[in-house]
């Protein structure tokens, strides 16, 4: 069905409570609201009704193995959405909600098994975005809400960039300005014997293991196997620009740059246009070896700043996109904090396109 698609604009601090009261009619109605959360923008519909979550995968053309996640309002809405959850979540609610952590949970039987892509676990997160929680509020109902940009394609950070994959497939766009962390949740699979992080996200590992001492990390990007499709997001091609994307990764951060710099000048050879995706610090240490009008410069920001880096990431994938570059060179960051989040995914944008550089 093709919409005429309308866009909202919405104060992200303090929201306009009739306005969000019209939307959630909307969502009430089965249509589908695209809306900021504190991390990305979300491609919102009733949770609860199949017809309004098959819409979710038409508009995003999304795979039906992919689950998606529900959003809550407090914490009635977990009974809405779980069968039962282990004492666990009282502490990490206390400590994360509302906020970027996803909790995976048995299924509750209101659920469709379209959210779920068919298996007996439900993700579950309580937004802190204003603009979003008004909205899951306002319906009375929970939203499933999976980023809103086509499948495998960058996740959006302004309402611009969901217009750019979703204009004419969805009648509502809420643009509430940037969002504030510009990546995913952070997944836990709370459903095994010991809690497991499903997929590396806003909140990192290290802050998360000093409420879960035990809690196991991540598969390796590209290790799909049916615990790890508990959770959205983790397919080795995912967050992909249209174009090619080579991620350098390595020891010897001076011997990376330096094979960087190799391929993009072979790329610009052969009559490609390179883009390069760097932290001011390496673009400042390239930029005497890769003269020319040519190249574009994509700032990542400041190498210490890792929560600017995060906010930056996906619009620049877009803005690198849209200046029409064949090429994106970028640097793996370190397996840790939260530049694991970083390396995820970028590892997945490049599709399997990781160049090692030995020492």
């Amino acid at each position: 069905m093709k919409y005429e698609t309308e866009i909202w604009a919405v104060d992200p601090q303090y929201p306009d409570l009739a306005l969000l009261a019209r939307a959630a009619v909307r969502l009430c109605a089965g249509e589908l609201v695209a809306f900021p959360t504190e991390t990305v923008y979300g491609l919102g519909a009733n949770a609860l009704d199949a017809g309004a979550v098959a819409r979710i995968f038409a508009a995003k053309e999304r795979p039906a193995a992919d689950p998606l996640i529900v959003h809550i309002a407090d914490m009635s809405g977990l009974a809405e959405v779980a069968a039962d959850w282990p004492a666990l979540v009282a502490p990490l609610a206390a400590a994360f909600w509302p906020g970027p952590l996803t909790l995976v949970l048995p299924r509750g039987p209101a659920v469709p098994l379209a959210v779920t892509a068919g298996g007996d676990t439900v993700a579950v997160r309580m937004p802190a975005h204003p603009i979003a929680h008004g909205l899951i509020r306002a319906a009375g109902v929970p939203v499933a809400a999976p980023s809103a940009n086509r499948f495998t394609r960058p996740s959006p950070t302004r309402a611009a960039d969901v217009a750019a994959d979703l204009a004419g497939r969805l009648p509502l766009i809420l643009d509430g300005g940037p969002t504030l962390h510009g990546v995913e949740s952070t997944v836990l699979d709370l459903t095994s014997d010991l809690p497991r992080l499903l997929r590396p996200g806003a909140i990192p590992l290290e802050q998360l293991r000093r409420l879960l001492p035990d809690l196991a990390a991540a598969s390796a990007p590209g290790a799909i196997n049916a615990a790890v499709l508990r959770s959205p997001g983790t397919m080795l091609k995912h967050y992909a620009p249209q174009a090619e994307l080579w991620l350098f990764d390595g020891p010897d951060p001076a011997r990376v740059l330096a094979a960087l710099a190799a391929a993009v000048t072979q790329v610009r050879a052969a009559g490609g246009r390179a883009g390069l995706l760097l932290t001011r610090e390496a673009a400042g240490a390239l930029g005497p070896a890769l003269p020319g009008p040519d190249l574009v410069w994509a700032d990542l920001g400041a190498a210490a700043d890792l929560p600017d880096q995060a906010h930056r990431l996906f619009a620049a994938l877009r803005d690198l996109d849209s200046a029409g570059v064949t090429h994106i060179f970028a640097q793996a960051p370190a397996a840790h904090g939260l530049a694991l989040t970083l390396r995820d995914r970028l590892i997945r944008a490049a599709s399997g396109r990781v160049r090692y550089v030995e020492v």
